[in-house]
């Protein structure tokens, strides 16, 4: 993915008049405007301290960005926003990408990292329906939300249609027998559980007293099926997107982009996940049990935990999550922006990030959290390794995600 930047020099702002500056500055832009390439891409527009006013997306860059700058494109933009940030554009950024498609994920991700105040689209998360399952209950239940929150629970999604999801939903509750949200199990003197205080158990076919680790087994393969189903699903609005973009229905296409953004990563192996729940009944079960898999001598009351991004090969961020007695700890929660390179090298940023956090940690003399988990493999590691050895200091117990 190839970068061209366009800038406008200097002003020397003591000497020189305001229509001199303005006229020397449409002439230089003007000229560099010529050379963008007839090629789709998205384009970001700075001004004069180089902070990002807005970030668009081209199916012909030199085409979308010179319209800009036309008088009569400028008396007659639409929305008001774009027309009052014209005068203060001093510097325009351009990348050039394969297909229109690709500009609208670059531009979505853009978006959201920089959140451009003229940028009216797509800044705002979109709240489409999710499914939570609290696995801190003893009988776990799928509900219907729309917020996702730091409470421990397992969340799918989020979903495009809400009527298909609540179908498939009912499907899942005749086909295996589990839960909704719109009963409350009980417990039975035996140590059995009620599902039901009506004929609904009848209706569905399934047995309305059950034990836990039953419950559990049905529990396992209707996630199962709910997972396969959002594969479905997310196949479905990827080639939705792309007939969007291919038919320059460009809103539509960049609000399905964002919701495949939200659902990549959202669903891991059911297996993994549901063979814990017999053993997670608590966030310190969990603590404790994290201790005896990793054969740490205590168990981890503290984790933080390091992961590194970035937007095809730049604009590289890393982002800390912390947690106390297993539970999120969002007022711990930090951004880093990489400063000692630019570009896209994990193990280097990796190494800056961690050294940053403990050495400052060391500084103003708190404790190290009981544990340290680095998103990566023996690289990260090594590297987070390397940033407490080059800073004299004694790593906690430290892991790696492969």
């Amino acid at each position: 993915m190839g970068i061209a930047k366009i800038r406008a020099p200097a002003l020397n702002c003591q000497r020189t008049s305001r229509k001199t500056m303005s006229a020397a500055h449409s002439a230089t832009l003007k000229e560099k405007l010529r050379a963008l390439p007839h090629a789709p891409g998205i384009y970001m527009m700075k001004d004069r301290f180089g902070s990002i006013l807005y970030v668009g997306k081209a199916k012909d860059l030199k085409k979308r960005v010179g319209s800009y700058f036309l008088r009569g494109r400028r008396a007659g933009i639409e929305r008001p926003k774009i027309a009052a940030m014209m005068p203060l554009v001093r510097d325009v950024e351009v990348s050039v990408v394969r297909n229109e498609t690709e500009a609208i994920l670059l531009e979505g991700r853009l978006i959201k990292h920089w959140r451009p105040k003229y940028n009216t689209d797509f800044v705002d998360d979109k709240r489409f329906p999710l499914v939570r399952l609290d696995i801190k209950r003893p009988i776990p239940q799928f509900v219907v939300c729309r917020l996702r929150r730091e409470d421990g629970a397992r969340y799918f999604g989020p979903f495009a249609h809400s009527t298909a999801l609540r179908k498939t939903l009912a499907q899942i509750r005749k086909r295996f027998g589990v839960l909704l949200g719109d009963t409350t199990p009980k417990k039975q003197p035996d140590g059995r559980w009620k599902l039901y205080d009506d004929a609904r158990a009848e209706i569905y076919g399934h047995p309305n007293e059950v034990a836990r680790e039953d419950y559990l087994g049905a529990l396992e393969k209707a996630v199962e099926f709910l997972e396969d189903r959002a594969r479905q699903w997310r196949g479905e609005l990827k080639e939705q997107m792309s007939r969007a973009a291919q038919a320059m229905r460009f809103e539509e296409a960049a609000r399905l982009r964002d919701l495949l953004e939200q659902l990549e990563g959202t669903f891991t192996p059911a297996r993994k996940f549901t063979r814990a729940l017999p053993r997670v009944n608590d966030a310190q079960t969990a603590v404790s049990a994290l201790k005896k898999a990793l054969g740490l001598k205590k168990s981890p009351k503290t984790m933080e935990c390091f992961d590194i991004s970035h937007i095809g090969g730049q604009l590289a961020v890393a982002s800390m999550v912390r947690f106390e007695n297993g539970l999120p700890d969002k007022r711990g929660y930090r951004h880093f922006r990489i400063k000692s390179f630019v570009g896209n090298d994990d193990f280097r940023a990796m190494q800056e990030v961690v050294g940053r956090r403990y050495t400052r940690l060391h500084a103003e003399k708190k404790r190290f959290p009981d544990l340290v988990v680095i998103d990566g493999g023996l690289g990260q590691v090594k590297a987070a390794l390397k940033a407490f050895e080059a800073h004299g200091l004694k790593p906690p117990p430290l892991i790696g995600l492969a």
